[in-house]
């Protein structure tokens, strides 16, 4: 069975990828390799810890290369930032991502509802 559709949800922490098709699903969870509470400028502080970003990054990117069609989900800008990396590093995974959109917070199961309908609805579902 090939779980080709990808659903990844990430924020400043951790990330969530499940590989999915219409009837089963595998799910992996990764977290940040930052030591700051928050890798975003604060108080006037320029420092960004882009080292541990990019590792995440690459973690997360390493389970979606076999992936055929991504969605990628988060509450804030880091899927943005995410995003930004696979297209400026790692184009031919940035090529398979369908969609950005903002999500909260869902449980997994609810992350893989949203996927699924959202493949479904668009004709892509494979």
């Amino acid at each position: 069975m090939s779980l080709n559709n990808t659903v990844v949800w990430l924020d400043h922490t951790k990330a969530q990828v499940i590989h999915f098709d219409k009837n089963a699903s595998e799910s992996e969870s990764m977290k940040t390799h930052s030591t700051h509470p928050h890798p975003h400028q604060k108080h006037g502080d320029n420092h960004v810890n882009g080292d541990d970003n990019t590792l995440f990054y690459k973690d997360i990117a390493a389970a979606l290369t076999d992936s055929e069609q991504i969605l990628v989900v988060g509450p804030a800008e880091e899927k943005t930032a995410f995003v930004s990396y696979l297209t400026s590093k790692m184009p031919a995974i940035a090529d398979k991502i369908k969609s950005v959109e903002t999500v909260d917070h869902p449980s997994e199961g609810q992350l893989l509802a949203y996927a699924r309908e959202h493949f479904i609805s668009s004709g892509g579902m494979q």
